[in-house]
């Protein structure tokens, strides 16, 4: 063999089947010497080509370094011989390099069996590498991963003169015996972040240890993904029939959305309606910050099942939170012929009754409650979809009742900082996950500060909020002493309108008191973390904190999103003793590095390092986690997972 073309693994040629390469292939030797140079490389035998440059070539069309070939998307090099298995090719090749001459180009045994299998799992790992390839926010000293070189700290980025292509800047990685890898800004598909539960062992650059140990990995998590698929079999095996696509009322909903939903919130709910669209149930985690459009992407299912004919069911974790959806929801749904209600402790027993009938009889589209649906009185005529608000809220028996509720029923999670388990099996797939993390059009981040409790601190962050005819969310978690912050704080600021909200009030006199917040009528509200739960209230736009350091880390930033909810600049005080545990100031220091807005993602990952989470099934997985970092093991489950179902299919 003389001469071939290696493609890129990118999303144009992974669309292409081999037969078009093979039609293609002078085309594709043109194109490789002209506009298309960055995607692809020709090689010949005899052709000067240093050793190096083509291994970097390769790393940047996509390929991931083994230690033995298995797909195509990989190769290995030992020596002067480098093993490809390019993506457009029916066999893997081997190239001999003499010097820097590639003396020969020879195919192996080795040859692809089911293409179409093969495009589509390296379709989704280009998905599943932009997800856990997100470095924003990225500090020096940070340990990142790469995918063909292991653990390194990162060093900062560095712009280079290149000789005939100007400058390039480069993430600068630093691996053992002061090794460096300059790895080009744009390439970011091959990094992740190292999330591990210890302190890493940085790789050593040009040994095989590295690949040796992603083998080893990826045979365990070949075993992981089977047991995990038997578990969740009996959960793919029920069928529905494919819901339609979205009709009027879809429409007249989406136009009555007083926003342009942002580029992240049009993807989920397309996902969403695509996941309907299957012949078995949606199992989704949208995960998106406070604020973000994540209860607009539940309503557009909502009202979506209502035109197939099921019923909808949204799960709040409060009281507080299911009263202000229902409001909303009435809103959003006057004059269209669909019907939504509440259940909760808060109507009375005749209410209660007669939601109780209206859901049995089918009169009722969209029902929105509390724990109080899972009681065995609660009886839908055709329940077709569930979603579950602030997900992390419930625990896994809860979330196993809602779906044997009857039948074959869609699932979809809302949350701004899904829990470890959760997060873990949508990133290995098992879950399907959207991301909302871009900020709604004039969203400002939220100014942030962790200080010494004192009253100064207290005092003036509340009149600088009255100044503005703003009001303030004060946490105070104990609720025995909330009648004295209260008595406090009207003393430490005289003609402040002080209520108190926390959850052992009487829950019609809890409501009414958060009405009365929304309509002004106080400036500030001294509360329990009973407001941690989805309430939007644009008005409020300072939180202060008096016990930070007691809070877990997901909890903290679920009440940092509390305020923020407008296009003014907001304040979250986070205050704490003079002494804290080592624990706590990691947590504070996250909230702190977490300044961009969406970076609740991010937060859950942080939790999983600091708690010492993730594992799956057990503490049997911790060892390969850290030889990797959370975010790699997770990609090659995902990859293995796939792999598995392609092979039943």
């Amino acid at each position: 063999m003389e001469r071939t073309v290696i493609a890129g693994i990118t999303p144009y040629f992974l669309e292409k089947g081999l037969s078009w390469f093979e039609e293609h292939e002078e085309e594709m030797a043109k194109a490789a010497r002209g506009f298309l140079a960055g995607q692809m490389v020709l090689c010949q035998t005899g052709q000067t080509h240093r050793l190096s440059e083509f291994l970097r070539k390769l790393d940047e069309l996509g390929y991931e370094k083994v230690f033995s070939l298995e797909s195509p998307g990989e190769f290995t090099h030992l020596g002067g011989q480098v093993q490809v298995f390019p993506i457009n090719t029916k066999n893997a090749l081997r190239f001999e390099f003499l010097g820097n001459i590639i003396e020969s180009i020879e195919k192996l045994p080795l040859a692809v069996e089911h293409e179409e299998s093969v495009r589509r799992l390296l379709k989704k790992r280009l998905k599943s590498q932009k997800l856990f390839s997100d470095l924003r926010g990225l500090k020096q000293g940070d340990y990142l991963v790469h995918l063909d070189h292991g653990v390194a700290r990162f060093a900062g980025t560095e712009e280079l003169s290149l000789s005939l292509q100007g400058t390039q800047r480069y993430y600068v990685l630093e691996y053992a015996a002061k090794d460096r890898l300059f790895v080009p800004v744009g390439l970011e598909r091959k990094l992740s972040r190292y999330v591990g539960f210890t302190e890493p062992a940085i790789s050593k650059l040009g040994t095989v240890t590295w690949q040796k140990t992603k083998r080893r990995v990826r045979e365990e998590v070949e075993a992981l993904a089977k047991e995990l698929l038997a578990l969740y079999a009996k959960k793919e095996a029920a069928l529905r029939e494919p819901y339609e696509d979205p009709g009027e009322l879809s429409q007249k909903v989406a136009a009555s959305f007083p926003y342009q939903e942002t580029e992240d919130q049009a993807r989920a709910i397309q996902d969403i309606e695509e996941d309907l669209q299957k012949p078995f149930p949606m199992d989704r985690i949208v995960c998106g910050d406070v604020g973000f459009g994540k209860t607009e992407i539940a309503l557009r299912a909502m009202v979506h099942a209502a035109e197939q004919g099921y019923q909808s069911l949204l799960m709040c974790p409060t009281t507080i939170l299911a009263h202000q959806h229902i409001q909303t929801f009435a809103e959003r749904l006057a004059g269209l012929p669909l019907r939504a209600a509440i259940l909760s402790r808060l109507q009375s027993k005749k209410e209660q009754t007669e939601t109780l009938n209206n859901l049995t009889n089918g009169t009722i589209d969209i029902l929105i409650g509390t724990h109080r649906v899972l009681s065995s009185d609660v009886i839908f005529k055709k329940l077709g979809l569930v979603i579950i608000d602030d997900e992390q809220r419930f625990g896994v028996r809860q979330k196993e009742k809602m779906r044997q509720l009857t039948g074959p029923i869609d699932m979809l999670s809302l949350s701004a900082t899904p829990i470890p388990r959760t997060l873990s099996m949508a990133l290995s797939s098992l879950k399907h996950i959207s991301m909302v993390q871009e900020p709604p059009r004039g969203r400002m981040p939220i100014r942030f500060l962790a200080a010494i409790r004192s009253k100064k601190i207290i005092r003036e962050a509340i009149e600088q909020e009255i100044r503005r005819k703003g009001q303030v969310y004060y946490l105070h978690n104990r609720v025995g002493t909330t009648s004295q912050v209260k008595q406090d704080l009207e003393r430490m600021i005289p003609g402040a309108r002080c209520a108190i909200a926390h959850g052992r009030l009487p829950e019609k006199k809890l409501v009414g008191i958060m009405e009365s917040f929304a309509k002004k009528k106080y400036d500030v509200l001294v509360a329990t973390t009973i407001i941690e739960n989805g309430i939007d209230l644009p008005n409020v736009n300072t939180i202060i904190v008096e016990d930070a350091a007691l809070l877990g880390l997901a909890q903290a930033y679920q009440l940092k999103g509390r305020v923020g909810r407008s296009h003014v600049s907001s304040f979250a005080y986070f205050l704490h003793g003079r002494r804290m545990s080592p624990e706590a100031k990691l947590r504070l220091r996250a909230l702190e590095e977490a300044t961009e807005l969406g970076s609740g993602y991010r937060i859950a990952l942080r939790d999983m390092e600091i708690r010492g989470a993730g594992n799956l099934l057990g503490k049997e997985q911790s060892g390969s986690v850290n030889a990797v970092g959370l975010n790699l093991y997770c990609q090659m489950l995902a990859e293995s997972v796939e792999r598995l179902k392609a092979l039943e299919n």
